[in-house]
């Protein structure tokens, strides 16, 4: 069996890496950047840290800050018109996935102008050019776009996400840079590291996942339930932050190159249909999955129970992986993550259409146990 590992060419890590930005741009060439980003970091000026390092040095750039929390065709379509008026030959992407995913969008078409409709991205598009040179900086511990293949956006028309998966959209240099992540608020500081975690256990227990993946992943599980309730509780204590930083691109380092599985494929429709923030809906649905998955993946859970800081040696296999999917939900209850999809206004009425795109989802045939119809109903139903 052939396994394929792709990585960033080059990435920076500690707080004020963000100042090797400057070294990164002459050595790319780059004469001028769009910088993709959102308007609240922006407002609270998390960007700015990022844009006086170019000003300081000079280097030029618009702004593009028209990105939605999550990302749609038309919002792409309208940051390749912003990089073509722009004369700009490189990206400097700020902010979450959504910025991430945005500027994917963008450096992908801009070089495969055959793709300019978008939709023609999902799943693994054929492109044949490297995206555009891009410098990925994240301000959230969660999603490590910065370092994956893989990009989602919302098509509006059939209001269904489309996962593309293609190699040419890594981002040449990321810099993960713990202090653009200290304003962040307490919500979205636990939503994103739930999606972290997520990321984690569910590339743990993939279909593809092997040896070198496995090694990343447990370490990042570790990392995230040590670090994660300092992060949310603690929002300017730089061990929690800069931990967090680092596990979640751990996590995506291998989840990128081996897939995801069944909680991605029911959090996507969540997001299309009803705008539920990625991360919460991750994490709402986390436990319950594994606890589905655990017949396909048992021997596996005790090791994640033992990196959630639960002693398992006096317990069966079954009992061990029952304690690593409640050590799991108790992580999500203590950083406040809700529990019912009523919570999020979601009704009985609308599990149908849910699990009809879940069953569909680029990332749902990677589950290590496969699924039906049904059993998403079922489980979308024990969570309601």
């Amino acid at each position: 069996m052939v396994n394929r590992f792709i990585l960033n060419e080059v990435s920076y890590f500690g707080p004020g890496s963000r100042k090797e930005i400057v070294g990164e741009i002459k050595r790319i060439g780059g004469r001028k950047g769009l910088v993709v980003t959102d308007k609240s970091l922006i407002e609270f000026g998390v960007a700015k840290m990022v844009t006086d390092v170019l000003d300081e040095a000079g280097i030029a750039y618009d702004i593009f800050a028209d990105v939605k929390p999550n990302p749609t065709v038309a919002n792409v379509k309208s940051g390749i018109k912003a990089f073509e008026e722009a004369g700009a030959d490189f990206i400097v992407a700020i902010g979450g996935g959504s910025a991430i995913d945005t500027a994917k969008g963008i450096s992908i078409v801009v070089n495969n102008p055959e793709f300019a409709d978008i939709v023609s991205l999902e799943g693994c598009a054929p492109t044949k050019h490297r995206g555009v040179p891009m410098i990925a900086l994240p301000t959230t511990a969660g999603t490590a776009a910065e370092t994956t293949i893989n990009y989602v956006i919302i098509d509006e028309e059939k209001q269904k996400k489309m996962v593309c998966v293609d190699p040419n959209d890594i981002p040449a240099v990321a810099i993960i840079d713990a202090e653009l992540m200290y304003t962040l608020p307490k919500s979205l500081t636990a939503a994103t590291g739930m999606d972290a975690l997520t990321h984690a256990i569910e590339g743990y227990i993939t279909k593809g996942a092997w040896p070198m993946s496995d090694m990343f992943e447990i370490e990042a599980i570790k990392m995230i339930a040590k670090n994660l309730p300092t992060a949310v509780f603690e929002p300017r204590n730089p061990e929690g932050r800069d931990a967090m930083a680092l596990a979640q691109y751990i996590a995506g380092m291998a989840f990128s190159n081996v897939g995801l599985g069944l909680v991605h494929g029911m959090a996507h429709p969540m997001g299309s249909l009803f705008d539920i923030p990625h991360g919460v809906a991750n994490a709402l649905l986390l436990p319950t999955v594994m606890e589905f998955n655990m017949p396909a993946a048992k021997a596996k859970y005790r090791n994640i129970a033992e990196a959630m800081g639960v002693d398992t040696s006096a317990m069966n296999e079954d009992e061990a992986a029952q304690a690593a999917c409640d050590a799991v939900r108790d992580l999500a209850v203590k950083v406040g993550i809700p529990q019912h999809l009523t919570d999020l206004g979601i009704t009985a009425d609308d599990i149908d259409k849910l699990a009809k795109q879940a069953v569909e989802d680029v990332c749902t045939p990677g589950n290590p146990r496969d699924v039906t119809y049904d059993d998403v109903i079922a489980l979308y139903t024990k969570v309601l």
